[in-house]
């Protein structure tokens, strides 16, 4: 049976050294620094989401299901 593969295409981005040893600190064994980016970025939007859900709950904009 053949299989293809599949050619992840990648990229370089300039990031100064001090930014490179912050993602190496972030980082667990094995992973690439396109995992902690990866990683970090879902992370941001869980918690732009979380910001947003607690300032609607603080502005009183929450309506209950039931009374929609």
């Amino acid at each position: 049976m053949f299989i293809p593969q599949v050619t992840m295409v990648k990229t370089t981005i300039a990031v100064s050294p001090s930014t490179r040893d912050l993602l190496r600190a972030l980082g667990k064994k094995g992973d690439t620094y396109d995992d902690i980016i990866l990683r970090l970025l879902r992370d941001a939007g869980w918690k732009r989401m979380d910001t947003l859900w607690n300032e609607i709950l603080r502005n009183n904009e929450f309506i209950p299901p039931d009374e929609l």
